[in-house]
């Protein structure tokens, strides 16, 4: 196998068993948040959209690499030393080396590669990142300390070449439309396997403007594949925590990410949802999304048939949602009629209720949802769903909507005494099922005093 099959075939492996392993970490945090709390509909929607992720990432899982996985790759070593290399960096020549050993060969005079002997046009010496993170991922597997990387001759932290490098991808984005394709992909790749990387990126000089410089140029349209990619670098970006102020209040960004999720690919579409419910993790950063435009697109995007695009916009949408102010606008844009469609035809019913649940609280929806049918659906879902929390939101449903419409409240009491649908829901639901079925079964007391139990 050649060195260029055997990279290609180890960063798909590395990059998969990466993501898969930062996927299944994520889900953990999720899900001991939801075992601990109460009101879930969030957490709920980001478990599903990090499992339908882990679903896909299996799908694409590559071979193995077809070597032995107890012996270190040769390729691993430094030519020079023979040992494993703690900081791989590339000579102009091509060929790969451990920066403290090539530094030495140069600083010694010599101006030629030491294995192909030809005369070096250059000294420059550019971090091998692929094989840098193969060589750490190796020695994880296999219980082995890392070795010290970033360090020079002298031992002495070495960050500078990152920076450089760093700023030559976004220097590239302004140039020709093939270096654009080479350094978005690079600086999605980065962005996505290296943390320091989405640390450091906006400490650079408008750094944002110049990553996403080619998006406002009409070049890019012929090639979807810029677009997606660098799409993909803000989600990426916008995981760091103190890039989310930065990157929401720059003024082209909200505007690029409500363009991708109109035209693009499906990735580039679904990648743009999700880079706003990032940024919409800081509360500031909600009013500047709802009230840039954002959230007709989201709305539209909910529409697809891809479920991961659907996920991703109901998790920006519900994010969005925790704003009164946003709630009132997606609620005058429709967003109860899509969401009833789509729960009725049997569409991540628990994602879309914790949604409607959260949207119940405002008087413009009990008067949406204020009709038997909705009413009697929502009681069969009650009586037949095998979801607790679907059980339990339409539950919370029913007692935003008959504390405000008497009408529904005479409906709901019918259904109780030939059914008692809520009766059970107070002995096996959740302890917010219970609480609000139990909220419900007072309140038709209190107006209904003649009807002496509901349990019966």
């Amino acid at each position: 196998m050649s060195l260029v099959e055997f990279l290609s075939m180890a960063k798909t492996e590395s990059a998969a068993a990466g993501e898969e392993t930062e996927l299944k970490k994520e889900l953990g945090r999720v899900v001991t948040t939801i075992l601990e709390e109460e009101d879930i509909g969030l957490k709920t929607i980001e478990a599903t959209r990090i499992l339908c992720n882990l679903a896909e990432l299996k799908l694409k899982k590559p071979v193995g690499l077809g070597v032995d996985d107890a012996v270190m790759p040769e390729k691993f070593k430094c030519p020079l030393s023979g040992e494993r290399m703690g900081d791989p960096v590339i000579l102009a020549s091509g060929q790969t080396f451990d920066r403290p050993h090539i530094q030495k060969w140069l600083n010694e005079g010599n101006l030629t590669c030491p294995l192909s002997k030809q005369v070096l046009s250059h000294t420059i010496l550019t971090p091998n990142y692929l094989v840098r993170e193969l060589i750490s991922d190796w020695c994880i597997r296999h219980g082995i300390a890392l070795p010290k990387s970033y360090q020079d001759v002298d031992g002495n932290m070495n960050t500078e070449v990152d920076q450089i490098y760093l700023n030559s991808l976004l220097e590239r984005m302004s140039s020709c439309i093939s270096d654009q394709k080479e350094a978005a992909k690079e600086l999605r790749r980065l962005t996505k396997t290296t943390r320091s990387y989405r640390a450091v990126f906006c400490e650079f000089t408008d750094a944002i403007s110049r990553l996403l410089s080619p998006l406002l140029q009409s070049k890019v349209e012929l090639d979807p594949s810029v677009q997606e990619d660098l799409i993909t670098t803000v989600l990426n970006l916008s995981i760091h925590g103190n890039n989310k102020k930065l990157i929401a209040e720059n003024p082209i960004v909200i505007p690029v990410l409500i363009e991708s999720m109109k035209f693009g690919t499906i990735e580039t579409r679904r990648n743009a949802a999700a880079a706003l419910f990032s940024l919409s993790a800081l509360d500031s950063n909600k009013f500047i999304i709802g009230n840039s435009g954002a959230l007709v697109p989201l709305l539209e995007l909910l529409h697809e048939r891809h479920p991961l695009a659907m996920i991703d916009a109901a998790s920006a949408i519900f994010s969005l949602c925790i704003v009164s102010e946003n709630r009132a606008k997606f609620i005058e844009i429709g967003i109860v009629k899509v969401m009833l469609q789509k729960i009725k035809d049997g569409i991540f019913v628990d994602e879309l209720l914790s949604l409607l649940a959260l949207l119940s609280t405002d008087q413009n929806v009990v008067e949406e949802l204020g009709d038997l049918d909705t009413l009697r659906w929502l009681l069969q879902i009650i009586r037949d769903s095998s979801s607790k929390l679907a059980k339990e939101n339409c539950v919370a449903i029913l007692y935003n909507v008959c504390l405000k419409d008497l009408t529904m409240l005479m409906v709901i009491r019918a259904e109780e005494i030939k059914k008692h649908t809520l009766a059970e829901i107070v002995d096996t639901g959740t302890a917010r099922a219970r609480r609000k079925a139990s909220g419900i079964i007072k309140k038709i007391h209190k107006v209904f005093p003649a009807i002496q139990s509901l349990r019966k």
